[in-house]
């Protein structure tokens, strides 16, 4: 299948493929909307199996980032990177300069963050290129790692689904089985625990597993068991796909609410939640915590000010809930419809013309 397959009728304006052979650069922008904004949204570092792979994962991501960010409220469109390969082996000061060439190139129509498999630091060497990127250090001038304001939203958008499904927001005693506990993840066991809810975790990773164990006392269980359990809220905050055709009639919990990305394998995973009785939390919905806090750079950065637009995450959860409800669809399906209704009707105030009456126009 051609990238014009891929992208035909879903608005995409532009694809850039970066290669720089030198440093062994493999990458893919891909910006979906600019109609609110220029185009924000991390850079992943995913040993992708084929370069198809990693433009599909690109194309899904960039088009969650144009909803993110129009249903959290922001002037800005949606944009992703991906950067082929594996980032314990092949990244190195050479390859990020060369791909921070390529985000400078665009001249400000995409601006790139930290995702999965980038950081902090690689965000202040991206920048050495480029003034297009948030999420860097402070002594970069940015707001640092958004990792634990993504979480902090996610448990506020945990709070508004606890009160719809059982009646009550309160997290203490809610038994919460979390996928995945890297940079978000980690930070959203954290403040589980803080909550007094009772959490067991799944990871890939071992070491993640065990300083999450260490420093949170939580239990553990299998990759292939956690999406099982019996639990009131099941956290997927690793890769997306999670709720797909083969584990979607494993679910035993009555809230799914997490950080990861693209979490329905298709739309009508969704409908299908809805059909069990499952509350779902929209992922660009309940994670727009980092891309909140990472606006808030671009207007010079003030922390409490960005905290208190994250925890805003909690009455758009409600909005959504409510929306659903009345229309009697999905959750997911009244979260997108949100996002474009906005992304419409504020395209459609920038294209009218303003005239300035004078003497002249009388």
């Amino acid at each position: 299948m051609g990238v014009f397959d891929h992208v035909k009728g879903d608005g995409y304006e532009q694809i850039v493929y970066c290669i720089d052979d030198h440093s062994g650069l493999r990458a893919i922008i891909a910006i979906h909307s600019t109609a609110l904004g220029p185009a924000l949204g991390g850079t992943r570092f995913y040993p992708y199996e084929n370069e198809e792979a990693a433009l599909v994962d690109v194309l899904r991501l960039a088009q969650g980032m144009t909803y993110k960010a129009a249903a959290a409220g922001l002037d800005l469109g949606g944009g992703k990177a991906v950067i082929i390969g594996d980032p314990r082996r092949i990244k190195s000061e050479e390859l990020l300069r060369a791909y921070g060439r390529f985000v400078d190139s665009l001249g400000g129509r995409y601006i790139t963050a930290e995702d999965v498999g980038t950081e902090l630091a690689d965000m202040d060497t991206v920048k050495r290129e480029s003034r297009w990127v948030t999420g860097c250090s402070a002594t970069h001038g940015g707001s640092g790692d958004p990792s634990p304001v993504t979480a902090w939203g996610v448990v506020q958008g945990m709070k508004a689904c606890a009160l719809e499904a059982f009646g009550d927001a309160s997290l203490k005693g809610r038994t919460v089985a979390l996928q995945g506990v890297g940079k978000v993840g980690r930070a959203l066991c954290g403040y589980l625990v803080e909550e007094g809810a009772k959490v067991t975790i799944a990871d890939i990773d071992v070491d993640n597993l065990a300083r999450a164990v260490n420093d949170f006392g939580v239990e553990t269980t299998s990759l292939d068991a956690v999406h099982k359990m019996e639990v009131d809220i099941f956290a997927p905050c690793a890769l997306g796909g999670i709720i797909n055709d083969d584990t979607i009639s494993d679910l035993r919990c009555k809230v799914i609410a997490g950080s990861a990305n693209n979490q329905l394998a298709r739309d009508e995973h969704g409908d299908k939640l809805k059909d069990l009785g499952i509350l779902y939390a929209p992922d660009f919905v309940i994670n727009a915590g980092g891309l909140i806090n990472v606006e808030d750079e671009l207007r010079g950065y003030d922390r409490d000010r960005a905290m208190q637009k994250v925890e805003g995450i909690y009455r758009a959860m409600q909005m959504i809930f409510t929306m659903a409800s009345e229309q009697h669809i999905s959750t997911a399906r009244a979260a997108v419809q949100h996002a474009q209704d906005r992304i419409r009707k504020i395209s459609r105030i920038r294209l009218v013309r303003t005239t300035t009456y004078g003497p002249d126009n009388y």
